[in-house]
Order: structure tokens, then sequence, then C-alpha cells
């Protein structure tokens, strides 16, 4: 009987070896198997060929140093001493094939005994069968014989035989078989080792994955370190799920901020109207609780909005809407607007603009933007202790880029808290008592996000400065004048505006 466990581990290993098969990495190793043993198998078949054929040429030069010899000696003394060379010659060990024969075709001297039909018949190189004796015409071996014709008829016969040229070849067709049955088994078990760890890592991931899928969304891929392409895309995936944290984090975050900042607002305008319903006694008071019941749902509704823009800033659905703008004229607008509510608030509003900024982006976010920093600036800038009571716009071109900073006295805010209220519904404690839902910086950060730009927030020793880096644009940059007044970059009426 089978172990539980053992039985586990074989329907494992049942299940691994399909999938082990099925995998890329294997399928590469035994593509690239496959094609190397085709490369083995024709270096060494041009190796083989280039040995024969070398092999070959040296017995056919030897067959001409014979021939020129024979010859040599055939004109000095004529047919009888060339048939005693060839006889003493033929008695050596290892000798060359010798054959002398008459016209008629009859053996007079030489070491061949039999010969295929015709051969004697065919002046000129040649590769036949030949036996040396009558005891060897069963097994007849192959030679390489050059036949040439003598005078009075007589014909010579000179060779090698090609006993070495076909051990090489056996030599070289035998290691060459044993080469590739090594290259198979071993390329199989490469194969098969480098799948396994491929297959091992992908396994791990897949397991990782699923965990995050039933909802450990803290669990990362595991690194190796070895930098491979399945550690880049373990880090690429493991930065996607750090950013899909930071995102549920902030969405959760957003949510409960909604839940906190926009409750106040909902219960005094629920009170508002019970208020109305239990104790107004004429119509004029029924429409004082009707006018403030109308002007929390319209902040509501400028809430809502501003989240609205922030989301589709962010998505970047309003990135269509770019056109070469005058960021001189803007800022120059909006400054001025912006005097009269300096003074109600007690503080003094300076504007430094260099002329002919030019930038490429949407007119109606860029004024929106410098509207919330200059409202900030003003509900938060009142220096403490009677200081300087001075907000002071600045834009100017810093290289390849038009820089727009809004600064102002007032308490600022801490170097730890500067990133954090650039999300959405952050509000210090410090600023709780004053209007506003934590949106106005978070709504900036998000336009100049969209148009490619910076925002930075710098201590202003004391105060806070909001600075605005966007790209500048191409120059020239051919400009339509405007159709409207400066005071068109901006809502006519900024105290209407909300606190955001």
């Amino acid at each position: 009987m089978i172990a539980p466990v053992d039985a586990a581990l074989a329907r494992k290993r049942q299940r691994f070896l399909p999938t082990l098969f099925r995998t890329t990495a294997f399928k590469l190793a035994a593509a690239y198997l496959v094609i190397f043993a085709i490369f083995a198998a024709l270096v060494l078949g041009y190796v083989a060929w280039n040995a024969q054929r070398l092999l070959t040429d040296q017995i056919r030069s030897t067959i001409d140093a014979e021939i020129q010899g024979l010859a040599e000696q055939q004109r000095q003394g004529g047919i009888r001493r060339l048939v005693n060379i060839i006889e003493r010659r033929s008695r050596g060990p290892g000798a060359s094939l010798y054959l002398v024969t008459t016209p008629l075709g009859e053996r007079i001297a030489g070491n061949v005994e039999a010969l295929p039909p015709g051969t004697l018949d065919r002046t000129g190189e040649s590769e036949i069968e030949y036996a040396r004796s009558s005891e060897a015409l069963d097994t007849p071996s192959r030679a390489l014989v050059r036949v040439f014709m003598l005078p009075a008829g007589f014909r010579l016969l000179v060779g090698r035989d090609l006993e070495e040229r076909e051990r090489l070849g056996i030599v070289i067709r035998r290691a060459a078989g044993w080469s590739l049955a090594l290259v198979f088994i071993l390329g199989c078990f490469a194969s098969w080792f480098v799948a396994r760890r491929v297959l091992k890592r992908i396994d791990g991931m897949s397991e990782t994955a699923h965990g995050i899928m039933e909802g450990d969304l803290k669990g990362r891929l595991a690194i190796s370190g070895t930098g491979d392409e399945l550690d880049r895309l373990a880090l690429n995936l493991n930065a996607m799920l750090d950013r899909i944290g930071e995102l549920m984090a902030g969405m959760q975050q957003v949510t409960d901020n909604i839940a906190h900042d926009l409750k106040t607002p909902l219960t005094r305008l629920r009170n508002k109207a019970e208020e109305a319903l239990r104790s107004a006694k004429s119509p004029d008071e029924l429409r004082a609780a009707l006018d403030g019941s109308i002007e929390e749902a319209d902040n509501l509704i400028r809430v809502f909005n501003a989240l609205l823009m922030i989301a589709r800033l962010e998505a970047g659905r309003v990135s269509d809407n770019m056109a070469a703008l005058d960021l001189s004229e803007i800022v120059s607008g909006l400054a001025e607007l912006y005097e009269p509510l300096a003074e109600e608030a007690g503080l003094a509003l300076t504007c430094e603009v260099e002329a002919g900024l030019k930038i490429q982006g949407n007119r109606e976010l860029i004024g929106q933007t410098l509207n919330n920093l200059i409202d900030n600036a003003l509900k938060y800038g009142a220096p403490e202790q009677g200081g300087d009571g001075t907000v002071k716009v600045v834009a100017r071109q810093v290289g390849d880029q038009v820089e727009l900073s809004v600064a102002d006295h007032g308490p600022g805010i801490p170097e730890a808290d500067r990133s954090r209220v650039l999300d959405r519904f952050v509000r210090l404690d410090a600023s709780r008592t004053k209007p506003g839902f934590g949106l106005g910086l978070s709504l900036a950060a998000g336009v100049v996000r969209l148009h490619g730009g910076q925002i930075r927030l710098e201590d202003n020793a004391p105060g806070l400065r909001v600075v605005i880096a966007l790209p500048a644009a191409p120059k020239p940059v051919e400009t339509l004048p405007p159709s409207e007044p400066a005071a068109s970059t901006a809502p006519p009426n900024p105290a209407g505006l909300p606190s955001l």
C-alpha cells in the first residue's frame, strides 16, 4: 500500500512533468538543442569530408610520384627493367598496387590478382575493387588506381589501397555518432534543468499573485538577485503593486476624509432645514433658511466638481485643450483682481512679472490654479504678531522653464507635512478653523502634473512659498492678441470663489 505522502508526491510529479514540457524555457532549450545538433553534424561532416579529401590528395600525390619514377626507369631500361622493378617493389610491406600486362591483358608482374572487367581498357584515374590474391576474392578491397598505355601495347596500373581512408571515415562517423548522442543527452538534461528552475520561479510568482488576489495586498514577488529578465519583471510588478497599494490607501483616505469633512456641511444643511420647519413663522424666515440651505448645497456641489476635475486631471482627459498662453498677462490680471481682497484682509499683494512669458497649456486650469494659490495665501498668510503682511506673486523664466511663485509670511507648513498637503482633503490642524475642504493644493498639483511641470512647497522664512515650474513654449510662438481684457483670465468675482 502506498503511503499518503508518497501518493501526493507522485501526483505532484505527474502534474509537474507535463507542465515542464509545455514551458517556454523547455521549448526554447529543445529548439536550441536541435539547432546546435544540426550545426554540429554539419561541422563534423565538413571536417570528415575535408579529411578524406586531404587523404585522397596525398594518395594521388603518391601515385603520381610512383608513376614518374617508373616512367623514368622504363625510358632508361625498357619494359624488362620496369618489370624487374615492379616485381621487387610488389614484395615490400605496405607496397603500392602494381600490375603490368601484355597487350592481350595477360599478367606479367605485379601484386594485383583480380580486377573488375574492363579496368585496364580505360586509361586515367578511377576507384575500383580489387583483390591481391585468390583467397581475397570474396572480400575485395577498394583502391585508387591509374592506368597507362606503354609502348608496344603493354599496360601499367599503379594505385594505392583506400583502407586508411575507409578506416578514417569509420572513426569519424563513430565519433560523430557518439558526439551527437552525448550532445542530445546533455542538451535534454540542460533543457530539463533550465526549465525546472524557470518553472519553479514562475510557480513562486503565481503563488504570490494568487495570494494577492485572495486579499494579501502586502505580498510581493521574490527577487533572486541575479538581475535576469524574471528579476526585472518581478521588480516592475512589485513597483506596480506598490503603486496600486498607494492608490488604494489614497482612495481609502479620500473616502474617510469625504465622510469626515462632508458630514459637517450635510449636517448643517439638515439642521437648517429642520430648524426652518420647526421654528420659522414667516415667509421671510423660510426664505432665509432656504437661502442658507442653497448656499450649503452650492458649496457641496463645488467640492464634488473639484473632485471630478482632479479625477479628470489625473486621467489626462483635459490634455487636449492646450494652446499657446501668455502667462504674464494671466498673472498680472489675477493679481490686479485680488488686490482689493488683500487690502480687506489687511495684507499687501505685490506682483513681479517678466514680460512675454509663454507656455503651452489650458487657460482655465492655469487661472484656477493661480486663483487657489493666491486665495490660500490671503487666508493663511496673515503674519503673526504684526510681521510683514505682504503676499508676493512672482513670474519669471529660469532656463527652459517658467517659474510662478506665490509667497506669504504666515505660519507656513512644517517640512514633514509639505508633501502630504498636496493630497485631497488634507487640512492641518491650524487651518481647520478657516473655511475650506483641503482641495486647493491637490487641484493645483493635478494641473501642474497635466502640464508636465513640478510644484514645490518651500520655506519663506517665515511663511510659505509655493513654486510652480512649467515648461516654456518654444520661441518664437505665434499667439493671437487677446480678444478680451485681462480681467477675463479669472472669474469675475474672486470673493465668491469656493474655498477649496
